[in-house]
């Protein structure tokens, strides 16, 4: 049996098709036939606006640590000369 991951749904670990069927069935008696396409187009929706806001944000993430790369290679360091050793009491 070929089941759907978490990652698609978070569910779960699987869900065969008697679950999905079970969860279509309660989508039709709560919102109704004839919503069925906008409740699954807003739902179509929300995930594509989540998936584009991941990936903004990672590609935020590689631009932010690649900027500051050049800053790096031009500083001095802070330590200049080695500490003294711990005087023993």
């Amino acid at each position: 049996m070929i089941g759907i991951t978490p990652p698609f749904f978070l569910l779960g670990p699987t869900l065969g098709p008697t679950e999905l069927i079970l969860i279509l069935v309660i989508v039709i008696i709560f919102f109704g036939v004839g919503r069925l396409p906008e409740v699954f187009g807003g739902l179509g929706r929300g995930i594509r606006e989540f998936r584009k806001a991941a990936k903004d944000e990672g590609e935020e993430e590689d631009s932010e640590t690649t900027d500051v790369a050049p800053a790096v290679e031009g500083a001095e360091p802070a330590v200049t000369s080695e500490a003294n050793p711990p005087e023993k009491a």
